[in-house]
């Protein structure tokens, strides 16, 4: 354990433990309704090549596949003992290189996982977050063949949705890249 930490903390390992950690607690916002899945990056993935993936999704796989890469990088080199620079810098490269093509190999993996967002159109959801109103809100929907996933909505409305309460979605909105529901 002693070894792994040495290692997660010396350079190059140590760039994208930082960004882990960054990583994780904004997963762990996320989680608690804090932000939203799609709070990073454009409200269209498709700009960047992602399909239905979320920037916030690829940025966290590109993060957590450079730090294991970099991880191996160092033991590649033979010791967990802080790098000399120049090999250091290579597996920074590499490892970041590694991350991102891994990623690209993922994406449509993921992209076939996903629902097409008008397909939820019509589906009922419940509500996932301590409220959804007009500009803020998270619920989950079950696919036609029984997977569940977790989507951006929103609701018009004076008294907003508290979580457990069910809703109908009624149309999805491109331009926020959110779905409105109804009570």
């Amino acid at each position: 354990m002693d070894r792994l930490l040495v290692a997660a903390f010396s350079f190059p390992a140590v760039v994208f433990t930082f960004l882990l950690v960054v990583v994780a607690g904004y997963w762990l916002l996320v989680a608690l309704g804090v932000s939203s899945v799609d709070a990073v990056g454009a409200a269209d993935p498709e700009a960047f090549g992602l399909g239905r993936v979320p920037l916030s999704v690829a940025l966290s796989m590109v993060t957590a596949l450079a730090w294991v890469a970099s991880m191996l990088g160092d033991v590649v080199l033979g010791s967990a003992e802080p790098s000399p620079l120049f090999p250091g810098v290579v597996v920074l490269v590499v490892a970041l290189a590694a991350a991102v093509i891994g990623t690209r190999f993922a994406i449509p993996v993921l992209n076939a996982l996903l629902p097409v967002r008008l397909d939820l159109v019509g589906t009922d959801c419940v509500v996932r977050t301590g409220r959804v109103d007009g500009s803020f809100g998270a619920a989950e929907v079950t696919t036609a063949d029984g997977r569940t996933v977790l989507v951006q909505v929103r609701q018009a409305g004076d008294r907003p949705l508290r979580t457990g309460a069910r809703a109908r979605i009624a149309e999805y909105d491109r331009r926020g890249g959110f779905f409105w529901i109804t009570a």
